[in-house]
């Protein structure tokens, strides 16, 4: 499951628990699918945060402005 589904189910599990509709019972089961997906959610944030510090660990790039056959700028990496 991706990460945006985890945190809309979660969103609803709180939403119905909120509500005070649901019997102790399923309160309780309510609860435990929650902290697994609240749990699910914190890896794959650790995860994300991770691969965003791989991608920038060279520190930004520079850009060097050139211009076209035109005279008009272009930017080349």
């Amino acid at each position: 499951m991706k990460f945006e589904d985890n945190l809309k189910k979660l969103e609803e599990l709180v939403a119905k628990m909120k509500s005070g509709d649901l019997k102790f019972d399923e309160m309780i089961a309510s609860f435990e699918e929650g902290r697994k997906l609240v749990e699910t959610c914190q890896k794959d944030l650790e995860s994300i945060r991770l691969k965003i510090e791989k991608v920038t660990a060279d520190g930004p790039q520079p850009v060097e402005i050139i211009t076209n056959a035109n005279g008009e700028p272009d930017i080349a990496l």
